[in-house]
């Protein structure tokens, strides 16, 4: 997702399938329903439209969503009560902080696709997020993508003691240092 999705507070991560949520812009209404009906162990994933800055979530929906064993948020919109978030260590992922308040009245939807970050998610699609953004996962592509990303992390660990040995990225990366120029002394 767009790097204007970040951790509300240092620390968060989480990786679930996505319960995924679209409310009409200032309004909070779809939230209140995906906090009462989605499945436990699952992330909120909500676009709040083009109105982002009110705080769309706190510390009610905090507890609420906690009680029914929700695994986190994702939301293109801002959130508040970053406090209570931390100290529950409810994670949550964020375009920012806001104090002011959502309605609860207007239509909105759960499940379905979602763009959030200008990224579409849709339902049952899994979010893996922490302090470096957040990423989304195919339903269909998990298992492929997982392997995939314990293969690099092998690959990694096993550079890692390359260069710890001293060798350079250039060697064990292949990379083609000639195309660089080099700044003569000044006489």
């Amino acid at each position: 997702m767009r790097a204007r999705i970040r951790p509300a507070w240092p620390g968060a991560s989480v990786a679930a399938p996505a319960t995924t949520v679209q409310c009409t812009p200032a309004d909070n209404l779809a939230i209140h329903v995906a906090v009462a009906n989605a499945a436990a162990g699952t992330v909120l994933v909500v676009n709040v439209g083009d109105e982002r800055e009110l705080g769309y979530w706190g510390e009610v929906l905090t507890t609420g969503a906690q009680a029914r064993g929700i695994a986190g948020l994702v939301i293109d919109g801002c959130v508040r009560d970053i406090d209570a978030l931390q100290r529950l260590g409810f994670p949550v992922f964020s375009t920012g902080i806001a104090l002011p308040g959502a309605s609860k009245k207007q239509p909105g939807r759960v499940g379905g696709l979602v763009r959030v970050g200008d990224v579409e998610v849709g339902q049952g699609d899994w979010l893996v997020a922490d302090a470096d953004g957040v990423t989304v996962v195919a339903a269909a592509s998990v298992d492929t993508v997982l392997a995939a990303g314990n293969a690099r992390a092998a690959k990694e660990s096993q550079l890692f003691t390359e260069l710890k040995n001293g060798n350079t990225t250039i060697e064990l990366l292949g990379l083609d240092p000639s195309v660089i120029e080099h700044g003569g002394t000044d006489d």
